[in-house]
C-alpha cells in the first residue's frame, strides 16, 4: 500500500504543470518523452532556469566579501535561499542550514567532522540494509580507519526495515545511526519517528539521508527531531552541484570544519586560524551561487503547488502503476512495503533489465536499469539489477499506460 496523503486532492492540474517544464516537450527517437527517472534527477521548471539565467545576466558577482552593490545583491539572493530552505524543512535556525554539493558530500561532512573524532576502536556505526552507497561507503572508510564496526539493521522480503529488531542493534557502543528516509531502490518510507525515538532514548545521534524524501513528502525537522538531515537540489527540481546539510546547532558548533579555505575563517595567521561562525564554518571557498538561487526558485515553485498536493497526486499515479504492472505476466515488483513513495522497481523473468530499458528507450520512455547504487539491496533479493521507474507530479496516467505498452513490446520481442 501507499503512504496515504493527508488531504487527497481533486483540482491538481497536471496539464498546466507540465507546461512549466520545457524538457517535457522533447521528442526522443521521434516520440514524446516519457521521463520516469526522477529518482536519479528531476527536470527543471522554467522558473528555475530563468532565475539562474537572470542572475548570470544581470546580477552576477561573488558573495559575502564584496562591499560594492552588485556583490551585496548577490549575497542577499544567496542568503535568501538559506532562509527558504530553513522554512521549507522547518529548521529551528538558519545557522543550521549548510550548503554543500549534494547528499553525498553532506554525508561525508558528517562522517568526517562529527563521527570520525568521536569513534574509537571497538565502537559501532549503525546503518540499514537498504542504504544508498553514499550512506554506506563513507562509514566503511571511517570504520576501517578507526577500527570500528559497521553494523546493519536488516529488512524483510517486502523491503520493510525490521524496526522491531532495532533495539538489539542499538548498544552502548553505537556512536551514530544512519538511515534513509526513503529507499532509492525500493521506494520504502522508513518510520523515522520510531527509529529516531529508539536511538535518542539511548543518547545515539541520527543522520537521515533525505534525498528521495524531500521532493515528495512534507519534511519537518521539529517533528522528526533527527540530528542531521541531508538532501540534494537536483532531485527536487533545482540545479545540480548544490545540496543541504541540516544539523542541530549545538552539534554543528562543536564540530571542526570539513574543509579549509576562504570564507570559512574569521582570521588567519601563519601561527593560527580562527574559524568563522555557523553556517560559514563549513562552506569553504566560493559557493555555488547561481545554483543556490536556482534551488531557492525550486523551493518557491514546490511551495506554490503544495507538498500535500504533490504527495497526493503522486500516490494516485503510483497506485495506478502498480495495479497495471501487476497484470503483466512474468513481471515481478521488487519491494512491497506498506508505506511507499513514488518509486517502483521490477524484473521480468528471463530478460535483463538493461535490455528492457533499451527497448523502452526506443519508445521514448526513460527509466533506470541497474543496481541503483544499492548493490546490497540487489544481493538481498538475489538479483543483479532491476528496472526502476520513479515518478514526479508532472507525470500522467497516460505515461504510465505508455510504460505498460512498452513492457508488452519487450515481451513480444523476447517471445
Amino acid at each position: 500500500m501507499l503512504m496515504p496523503a493527508k488531504n487527497p486532492i481533486t483540482s491538481f492540474d497536471v496539464r498546466k504543470v507540465r507546461k512549466d517544464f520545457p524538457a517535457l516537450e522533447l521528442l526522443i527517437r521521434g516520440k514524446p518523452l516519457v521521463y520516469l527517472d526522477n529518482g536519479a534527477s528531476t527536470q527543471k521548471p522554467s522558473a528555475v532556469l530563468e532565475a539562474m539565467d537572470d542572475f548570470y545576466r544581470s546580477r552576477y558577482a561573488n558573495v559575502h566579501r564584496g562591499v560594492y552593490e552588485l556583490s551585496e545583491k548577490a549575497t542577499q539572493s544567496f542568503e535568501e535561499t538559506r532562509d527558504k530552505v530553513k522554512n521549507f524543512i522547518h529548521a529551528g535556525d538558519r545557522k543550521e542550514i549548510i550548503f554543500v554539493r549534494g547528499t553525498t558530500e553532506g554525508i561525508n561532512l558528517v562522517a568526517h567532522s562529527f563521527a570520525r573524532p568521536r569513534l574509537q576502536e571497538g565502537d559501532e556505526v549503525l546503518i540499514t540494509a537498504m542504504e544508498h552507497h553514499a550512506n554506506i561507503v563513507p562509514w566503511q572508510m571511517i570504520c576501517a580507519e578507526k577500527k570500528a564496526r559497521l553494523r546493519v539493521v536488516p529488512m524483510d522480503a517486502t523491503g520493510t526495515l525490521m524496526v522491531d529488531h532495532l533495539d538489539s542493534y542499538l548498544t552502548d557502543k553505537t556512536r551514530i545511526l544512519c538511515v534513509a528516509h526513503v529507499s532509492n531502490a525500493l521506494g520504502t518510507i522508513n518510520p523515522l519517528e520510531t527509529i529516531i525515538h529508539k536511538a535518542h532514548r539511548m543518547g545515539i545521534p541520527v543522520l537521515v539521508d533525505g534525498a528521495q524524501a524531500v521532493p515528495h513528502l512534507l519534511v519537518d525537522m521539529q517533528e522528526l527531531g533527527c540530528d542531521f538531515y541531508v538532501f540534494s537540489s537536483h532531485k527536487m527540481y533545482g540545479p545540480t552541484g548544490i545540496g543541504i546539510v541540516y544539523g542541530k546547532k549545538e552539534l554543528l558548533e562543536a564540530m571542526s570544519p570539513y574543509q579549509g579555505g576562504g570564507d570559512m575563517i574569521s582570521s588567519v595567521t601563519f601561527e593560527k586560524t580562527t574559524y568563522n561562525d555557523l553556517p560559514y564554518k563549513f562552506e569553504a571557498g566560493t559557493p555555488a551561487i547561481a545554483e543556490a538561487i536556482g534551488l531557492g526558485a525550486a523551493i518557491d515553485y514546490l511551495q506554490a503547488i503544495g507538498m500535500e498536493s504533490i504527495n497526493s497526486f503522486e500516490n494516485e499515479l503510483l497506485a495506478h502503476a502498480r495495479e497495471e504492472l501487476n497484470k503483466i505476466p512474468k513481471l515481478k515488483l521488487i519491494g512491497e512495503a506498506f508505506c511507499r513513495s513514488s518509486i517502483f522497481s521490477f524484473t521480468i523473468d528471463g530478460i535483463h533489465p538493461h535490455d528492457i530499458a533499451s527497448i523502452l528507450d526506443r519508445e521514448g520512455i526513460a527509466v533506470r536499469a541497474g543496481h541503483h547504487c544499492a548493490q546490497p539491496v540487489m544481493d538481498f533479493f538475489k538479483i543483479p539489477a532491476t528496472v526502476r521507474a520513479s515518478l514526479s507530479f508532472y507525470n500522467t496516467r497516460e505515461e504510465i499506460d505508455a510504460l505498460v505498452r512498452g513492457i508488452y513490446k519487450v515481451l513480444d520481442i523476447f517471445g
